[in-house]
């Protein structure tokens, strides 16, 4: 990597900070999150959310005494509010990034099911996720002198490693932690898709230094502390690119503009870009999906790891 190539990419990684942090909406959310304190009631947002009369509260409130119900379990049985709803106010009163409340109050994009760390905050698959990332943060993410990016990393497609890849930097974002999620999957990306994002332009036009201005990195509308650089166009060189240095200056920057990097790789039955990629990020996590990964492709893509300068944090098996 020369000089010169490193020095364009610092100046628009810091161009890309200055636009965020300057960003007078971003400025506005965090006003807004501190005029909703954690003290306000379930019932105090539900009522805010629809609007509901005083003659409305009354009679939720009456439910509520009479059957021994929580008041957005009263409310759901009236009709006068969602399950999502409720979930939405939890999110509210405990200062939870919970990207179904922007779809709700601001009509955002509707996030993919597979997202369940969006979607479905509270439960059980989204405490998997949790606790996947308590470990990762004393592990692979823990503080360390040499800034890492995490690749995830799987043998075949369809296992799940884009799932896993955007439930966690969800995760990681949820704890206030500034996540980049990047799509170097120039075959059959996806990650734009799971967040109805546009797919115009991403890392396959940086990696072609056809990119003007600052690197295509978006805003997760609902999740402030996320951000995504989707793939952009499909190249018809995609091992060839990720090969060059570019990547390499790319993810030593981002690594020190985010507090966490986590990059989704091509399936390794398409070549070697993910080893390559992994390599290149400085840790991998690999995930292989229950009766569909083979043992000897699995261990051919270990020992490809292992004969690479990278952590490997582990492997996970995907049961669903």
């Amino acid at each position: 990597m020369g000089k010169r190539e490193g020095s364009i990419l610092a100046s628009q990684a810091g161009e890309f900070l200055r636009r965020v942090n300057g960003d007078p909406a971003a400025a506005q959310a965090v006003n807004d999150a501190e005029l909703l304190p954690e003290t306000q009631s379930i019932g105090e947002f539900l009522r805010r959310l629809h609007a509901l009369s005083d003659e409305q509260v009354e009679q939720i409130l009456a439910v509520q005494r009479e059957r021994n119900l929580r008041f957005g379990e009263a409310a759901v049985a009236l009709r006068m509010a969602s399950q999502q709803d409720v979930l939405w106010a939890l999110s509210q009163q405990h200062s939870h990034p919970y990207a179904y409340a922007h779809a709700m109050e601001e009509g955002g994009p509707a996030l993919h099911a597979d997202l369940v760390m969006a979607r479905e905050p509270f439960s059980r698959q989204a405490e998997h996720f949790r606790t996947l990332r308590s470990r990762l943060l004393i592990g692979a993410l823990a503080p360390s002198p040499v800034r890492r990016a995490l690749a995830v990393a799987s043998v075949g497609v369809g296992e799940g490693k884009s799932y896993f890849a955007a439930n966690l930097a969800i995760a990681l974002s949820q704890v206030g932690a500034r996540t980049l999620l990047i799509d170097a999957d120039l075959r059959t990306p996806r990650l734009h898709r799971l967040f109805g994002l546009p797919n115009g332009s991403g890392l396959s036009n940086v990696l072609a230094r056809r990119q003007q201005g600052s690197p295509s990195i978006l805003a997760v509308e609902g999740l402030p502390h996320l951000f995504i650089m989707p793939s952009g166009t499909l190249p018809p060189n995609p091992a060839d690119l990720v090969q060059r240095g570019t990547l390499d200056a790319l993810l030593q920057e981002m690594a020190v503009a985010f507090d966490h990097v986590i990059v989704d790789t091509p399936a390794a039955s398409h070549g070697a870009d993910s080893a390559v990629i992994a390599d290149k990020a400085g840790a991998a996590l690999v995930v292989a999906r229950r009766h569909a990964c083979r043992l000897a492709e699995m261990q051919a893509l270990l020992g490809e790891l292992k004969r690479r300068p990278v952590y490997l944090a582990g492997v996970l098996i995907n049961e669903r």
